[in-house]
């Protein structure tokens, strides 16, 4: 008898070993082409059971009208990635998001996925009501901002990447559309110390974020001259130095305040042809799906978050719909970057008026009174640390200057009578012309009400019967106004 050669005897070993049991019967699962059941009907029950839709009669051939459409109690991975066209919004968002915070270092985790959505939306600008304007600014170059235009340019829609253009140019452009405004070194235009007449370009991009807006021209010779209406909506990011962007700008604006790069922060090489041909398939991926979106996010209505109101919930309210519309983590991460940027705007440094108001509140409060004469508050004002007012446009601010300040906000001094029975100009917090009805309306309200024990600047009567004895002062108490 001839001895049995090992490697045959291993193999049928391995040929004749019990295969894996069924994982919906438990069976031998036999000679069931299957790797994981038995039988078809197996796989059907199990199907059945792990996506929340009963067993088909008929082992699916036809389908069932009362059995109710379920989604899957988990998401079907096995299936594969979606066919082309749709593509989930937020796998798009998440990639754009990735592929943008490749190239820079930014100042907040909430940027890239704002800037990711705002790039979004230019593809479906059409369907908004608003295009927020972006503004990326700097305390000082090389933070960053033209990287982040050269970038978007990859990834918005019909990109218009310029330094200086001409409002005529732009306006044309955009008349023409559509089209993306992507403005480098805007700070060199709005700089007043550079000269010139910028308020055409301030108004077309004032106007432009909202999409019934238009700039009218005369076109044509003199004989046959008309005038025509040209549309100026369009998606605008604008790049400078900070502390030159008119406030008009800034109010309809998402802004970034981008700063240099610390040494331990490492970005990758941009090499603008690699970025190019990388972003060109991202680019497309967003413009379907925005496409296929873009009617259905542009008529909603998503709830913003309770602080965003106003003109920050207008600007904001395309962004947090396209996040609704993608899904996933976008809805929660849009409305955490929405509650920053706005949180983060309210915060920047306020126009001389609205200072001048809430440290005129503070003094009230601190002195525990309704009213106070010029020259007090002036005093008052010149004393405090870290204000413009000691050095107000090169010398301390005065009683004209102070009332030039606050007449913009409807108020008015008045003649304020002292105990001596001395009467002097002064303002007081309520009536007509007060202080209270200014702080109401440009002020956040209070956070507290409570009164200091300082005693007041100066003990003041009441105001009622005293004329207006210097409503037309003499050239001495003129020039003695002026600190």
């Amino acid at each position: 008898m001839s001895t049995p050669d090992p490697l045959l005897s291993a193999i049928d070993d391995v040929l004749t070993e019990p295969t894996a049991a069924c994982v919906q019967c438990g069976r031998d699962r036999g000679e069931s082409p299957s790797p994981d059941f038995c039988s078809e009907n197996c796989q059907t029950i199990w199907h059945a059971a792990h996506t929340g839709t009963r067993e088909a009669v008929d082992s699916g051939a036809a389908p069932n009208t009362d059995v109710p459409e379920a989604a899957p109690e988990r998401p079907l991975s096995w299936l594969g990635p979606p066919p082309p066209g749709e593509e989930s919004g937020a796998s798009v968002l998440d990639a754009v998001r990735e592929f943008v915070a490749r190239y820079n270092a930014f100042p907040s985790e909430h940027c890239a996925p704002m800037l990711a959505l705002w790039y979004a939306h230019t593809h479906a600008a059409d369907h908004f009501y608003v295009t927020p304007r972006l503004i990326l600014d700097s305390a000082e170059p090389g933070s960053g901002k033209t990287r982040v235009l050269e970038v978007a340019q990859f990834l918005v829609r019909a990109p218009e990447m310029t330094i200086s253009a001409t409002t005529a140019a732009l306006f044309r452009m955009v008349a023409d559309g559509p089209v993306t405004i992507l403005f480098d070194e805007v700070d060199a235009i709005f700089n007043p110390k550079n000269g010139g007449n910028n308020e055409d370009l301030r108004a077309m991009l004032n106007a432009g974020y909202k999409r019934s807006a238009t700039i009218a021209r005369c076109v044509g010779d003199a004989r046959a001259m008309k005038v025509e209406r040209f549309p100026v909506y369009a998606p605008a990011a604008l790049a400078g130095i900070a502390g030159h962007m008119p406030a008009t700008i800034t109010t309809r604006a998402i802004t970034v305040h981008m700063k240099r790069r610390r040494a331990d922060e490492h970005v990758a090489e941009f090499w603008e042809e690699d970025v190019e041909r990388e972003a060109r398939p991202l680019r497309e991926r967003l413009a379907a799906w925005m496409t296929a979106v873009g009617e259905r996010v542009g008529a909603a209505r998503p709830t913003m978050p309770p602080s965003v109101r106003d003109r920050s919930a207008e600007i904001w309210r395309p962004l947090i719909a396209i996040a609704d519309e993608a899904g996933d983590h976008w809805p929660a991460t849009a409305r955490a970057a929405c509650e920053y940027f706005v949180a983060n705007a309210a915060t920047q440094p306020d126009s001389l008026g609205i200072r001048l108001l809430a440290d005129l509140r503070q003094l009230y409060t601190q002195h525990d009174t309704d009213r106070m004469t010029t020259a007090d508050i002036l005093t008052a004002l010149h004393n405090l640390d870290e204000a413009p007012w000691a050095e107000y446009q090169g010398k301390p601010l005065d009683a004209r200057g102070l009332g030039k300040l606050l007449g913009k906000y409807g108020v008015r001094s008045g003649n304020i009578r002292q105990p001596t029975g001395a009467v002097a100009k002064g303002y007081r917090r309520d009536g007509d012309g007060g202080l209270a009805d200014a702080w109401s309306r440009y002020l956040p309200a209070a956070a507290t009400a409570a009164t200091s024990a300082t005693p007041q600047v100066s003990a003041v009567a009441d105001t009622v019967g005293v004329a207006d004895v210097s409503a037309t002062p003499s050239r001495s108490s003129r020039d003695s106004s002026h600190v």
